[in-house]
C-alpha cells in the first residue's frame, strides 16, 4: 500500500487540470512551494510565451547525484466515458483512478514525497526532482529544462524517468521524427483536370513513397527482436485537403511519423523521400504550373534511448528490480533527452502503459508502493 504522503501529493496533482492545451503554471507554483518548504532550492525555465514552466528542485549542491524526472501535463478527457470525475482522485478496489494517475502523476507524486522525506538527510551528493511541461505534445519542455541545467553548470550523474513500465526497467526505446508535408498545386474545375495540378494526387504519390520505405523496413530491417516491433516504422497518420467534389484541389497536407531503432540513421527516410519528389514529381507538376511544389517541415523530434551496459544507473536499477530482464520499448520518453545531454538515464515507473490516455485511467496502489521502495533504494545508492 502506498504511503499517505504519496497519496496526499497524488490527490492534489490530479486535481490540477494540466491538459497540455492549458497552462501548467498553477501546478508548478504549487509544487515549488511544497518542495521549497522541505528545504529544496528551485529554478524554473519557461516556454517562449511564459505560459508554461519546467521546475528543477535540488537538495544539496554540486555535481553528481540523481534526478527524478516526470512531466506535469496530461492528455485530454474529451469524449471519454469516465465513471468518476477524471480530475478527482478516486480510490477503489486497490486502484487510484484519475487523469494522469498512470501517465505520469503517480510517479511524480512518489518522487516528490520521497525526495522531500530523504533529500535533507546526510547527503554527499545532490538529489533533484525535475518537472517538465508539454511532454504529451512532442516533448517540448524537456529540451528547455536541460539547456537551463547546462547553462547553470549543473551536471547530475544519473536520472530516472518514471513513465509507466509496471516497475520494469527500460534501458532503450525508439526515437521519433514527425514531419508535415505540404503540397501546392493548381486548382481548376474538375472538367478541366488536365489544366490543373492535383495536390491530393501528387500528395498520394508521396505517401506511396513513405509506404515503400515502411515495407522495406518490415521486410529487410534492420531488426532488434528485443523490441515489440522489431524494426523501424514510418507511417502517414493525418491528412487534409480539397474543398469541393468538382474542384481539382490546389492544396493538400499530411503528417507522417518515423520511429527508428537506436543506432540507425534517423534522417535517411526524409532524404530518400525528398530525392524522389525532386526527381519524379516536381518536374511533372511544374510543367503545368511553375509555382507548384512540395515542402517538408520537421515538427517533432525525440532521440532514441540506449543506455550503455556499463552505466551505473542501469546496474543500480537492475539490482533494485531483482535482476529481471531489462526491456526495450517502441514509445518515446524524455529519458533520451537527458541521455543526449550527457546524463545516463533509465525509465521505470508505476502503472501500465496500457492504461495511459484511456478513460478511467488508474494506477495500482501496490505499484505506487513498489515505486516508493525503488526510489528509496536508488536515492540511497546516490547519496
Amino acid at each position: 500500500m502506498a504511503s499517505s504522503a504519496t497519496l496526499e501529493v497524488l490527490e492534489r496533482l490530479i486535481a490540477f487540470n494540466s491538459v497540455s492545451r492549458n497552462s501548467n503554471l498553477d501546478v508548478i507554483d504549487w509544487a515549488r512551494g511544497l518542495l521549497e518548504g522541505s528545504g529544496a532550492s528551485t529554478r524554473t525555465s519557461m516556454n517562449a510565451e511564459s505560459t508554461k514552466a519546467n521546475l528543477f528542485a535540488s537538495w544539496g549542491e554540486g555535481n553528481g547525484g540523481l534526478v527524478l524526472s516526470g512531466h506535469t501535463d496530461v492528455v485530454p478527457v474529451d469524449g471519454q466515458d469516465w465513471r468518476s470525475d477524471p480530475f478527482r482522485a478516486d480510490i477503489r478496489d486497490g486502484r487510484l483512478y484519475g487523469r494522469g494517475a498512470c501517465d505520469m502523476k503517480g510517479f511524480v507524486a512518489v518522487a516528490m514525497a520521497r525526495a522531500m522525506a530523504m533529500g535533507s538527510s546526510g547527503r554527499d551528493r545532490p538529489l533533484h526532482v525535475a518537472l517538465s511541461y508539454d511532454e504529451e505534445v512532442g516533448c517540448l519542455g524537456i529540451p528547455v529544462l536541460i539547456a537551463d541545467l547546462q547553462t547553470s553548470g549543473m551536471r547530475p550523474a544519473a536520472c530516472l524517468v518514471g513513465e509507466p513500465t509496471s516497475m520494469e526497467v527500460v534501458s532503450a526505446h525508439k526515437g521519433g521524427r514527425l514531419y508535415r508535408c505540404r503540397v501546392r498545386g493548381l486548382a481548376a474545375h474538375s472538367s478541366l483536370a488536365p489544366q490543373a495540378v492535383n495536390a491530393i494526387e501528387f500528395g498520394a504519390r508521396v505517401i506511396g513513397f513513405i509506404q515503400d520505405i515502411a515495407n522495406r523496413f518490415r521486410l529487410e530491417g534492420p531488426f532488434d527482436h528485443e523490441f515489440d516491433v522489431a524494426h523501424s516504422t514510418i507511417s502517414t497518420n493525418l491528412a487534409s485537403g480539397g474543398n469541393g467534389s468538382n474542384i481539382v484541389p490546389a492544396g493538400f497536407e499530411f503528417m507522417f511519423e518515423h520511429r527508428f531503432l537506436p543506432g540507425t540513421d534517423s534522417e535517411a527516410p526524409i532524404r530518400e523521400i525528398t530525392a524522389r519528389v525532386e526527381r519524379e514529381l516536381l518536374p511533372r507538376m511544374r510543367a503545368v504550373d511553375p509555382e507548384a511544389g512540395i515542402s517538408f517541415e520537421p515538427i517533432g523530434r525525440i532521440p532514441a534511448l540506449c543506455v550503455p551496459e556499463q552505466a551505473a544507473i542501469l546496474a543500480h536499477g537492475r539490482a533494485i528490480a531483482g535482476g529481471g530482464p531489462v526491456r526495450k520499448v517502441a514509445y518515446g520518453t524524455e529519458a533520451s533527452f537527458f541521455q543526449e545531454g550527457g546524463i545516463d538515464t533509465i525509465v521505470c515507473g508505476p502503472g501500465s502503459i496500457e492504461q495511459a490516455h484511456r478513460a478511467n485511467e488508474y494506477v495500482e496502489l501496490d505499484q505506487l508502493a513498489q515505486c516508493e521502495n525503488f526510489i528509496d533504494r536508488l536515492i540511497a545508492a546516490y547519496a
